[in-house]
């Protein structure tokens, strides 16, 4: 491998776990993430590629987003637009700014053989690569990882697509409603057959991307590691969205291996603990968690009903299953007598777990969500500012960084190209002529 380019050194943002304004993201010192060192060269798209490049970014490496000229992203088109100081809509897309804060964005023509030797050449000079092509597609510019490896033996190259590099599947493409429908995920989620509406549903949002997002960063991690304490070389990963679905189904698929039977569809509720849904309120619907039986004593004594739990059917949480449209119905009677509000205080002073069914008005402004720092602002060169959802993650010496907000299109390339590939301005130019980047 070629001799690495160094890192820039770069004032960044902290996240920590204080509780004073002044530690608010947007304000900070210099700091060192954890992955600082650490260069990453992304040439994925849409969710689940993009997803895992935010939060290495957010760890610290330094992330080369690498778009189409003139389109980039598919996901610059999609969502709402983000306004301006003004109010008036800008060329940025809610589904772009979600997942692509912390990189620099170039764009290269992958078409050209200009552009794949730019992409040759950078690759060299990364840690990671992660591409979510379909499978096969990048060997025909030479951008495969058996292309790379001779010349890149460090290189933990990471391959996301819809149901991997092998089998029956592999040649297909795949969006998140497949996997959804395809993994079981659907089959468990909704009303049963038999209440209105009833039938199989689709998870609120791109459960399926992100989770094979969330995978590939502890791939990738680990494979860093092994790199640089094991073997000191790179390694290929392949992740299938398909796979990763499935096996996120965990103890609910484990239901089915140990017993053969297709685990219920029970809208808000548990097949394994009761009471463990929402429930109607005077004034809306208030989620109860019972995950034990001294809490579901203090439940029924909220209740005014103490005498519930030393019923013979509901002692412990395997009877209360069992007997669910029994139980269910008096705790119902009980609960829609009272506000959310009301219900919701008088569980929390007994220690019982709830809580309201939250917008997303509701979710930002919760006390704790904003002491926990869960939301906050970047600079943003064409809207003024762009709210931004914190990672969660909390480190105790290596805090996350917020280093940039997400990229305009192609806004990096020269930087990049000068500063990782030290091309000259002579150079730069002539391949924008040449529509390479």
């Amino acid at each position: 491998m070629a001799a690495r380019a160094p890192l820039p050194a770069r004032a960044v943002v902290g996240h920590d776990d204080c509780d004073d304004d002044e530690n608010q993201p947007g304000e900070g010192t210099k700091v060192m993430g954890a992955l600082s060192g650490v260069r990453v060269l992304d040439l994925s798209r849409v969710f689940s590629g993009p997803w895992a490049g935010q939060m290495l970014a957010d760890f610290g490496a330094d992330v080369i987003k690498v778009e189409r000229p003139g389109r980039g992203d598919d996901v610059r088109q999609q969502g709402l637009a983000l306004q301006d100081g003004e109010g008036k809509p800008t060329a940025e897309r809610s589904s772009f700014l979600a997942m692509n804060r912390g990189k620099r964005s170039i764009t290269v023509d992958l078409s050209q053989a200009a552009g794949q030797s730019l992409i040759r050449d950078l690759a060299a000079q990364c840690d990671i690569l992660i591409e979510n092509f379909k499978a096969g597609d990048l060997a025909r510019y030479g951008l495969d990882h058996a292309s790379l490896q001779a010349d890149c033996p460090r290189l933990v190259y990471c391959s996301i697509s819809g149901f991997g590099q092998s089998g029956p599947y592999s040649h297909l493409p795949g969006y998140d409603p497949l996997f959804q429908s395809m993994s079981g995920l659907m089959s468990i989620t909704g009303e049963s057959d038999d209440q209105p509406g009833g039938g199989p549903m689709r998870v609120g949002f791109a459960v399926g991307d992100l989770t094979a997002g969330f995978y590939a960063v502890s791939a990738i991690l680990a494979a860093l590691r092994h790199r640089d304490m094991v073997s000191g070389e790179g390694q290929y990963i392949d992740l299938a969205l398909f796979d990763a679905q499935v096996a996120a189904l965990s103890h609910v698929a484990m239901m089915y291996l140990v017993s053969g039977q297709q685990p219920p569809r029970l809208g808000t509720a548990s097949p394994i603990t009761c009471p463990w849904q929402s429930f109607d309120c005077a004034d809306g619907q208030i989620v109860i968690a019972v995950g034990n039986d001294t809490q579901f004593a203090a439940f029924c004594t909220v209740l005014g009903v103490p005498a519930l739990a030393d019923d013979a059917r509901f002692r412990t949480n395997p009877l209360r299953a069992r007997h669910r449209t029994v139980l269910v119905p008096i705790l119902a009677e009980i609960l829609r007598q009272r506000p959310v509000r009301a219900w919701h205080a008088a569980f929390d002073a007994a220690g019982v777990p709830s809580g309201p069914i939250n917008g997303f008005a509701e979710v930002f402004s919760d006390p704790q969500i904003v002491h926990r720092q869960m939301r906050f602002d970047m600079p943003h060169s064409s809207a003024g500012t762009v709210p931004q959802v914190a990672n969660p993650v909390r480190f105790s010496a290596s805090p996350v960084q917020y280093l940039r907000p997400p990229p305009l299109l192609g806004e990096h390339t020269q930087e990049v190209l000068r500063e990782v590939l030290a091309l000259d301005e002579a150079r730069i130019a002539q391949l924008r002529q040449d529509k390479v980047i």
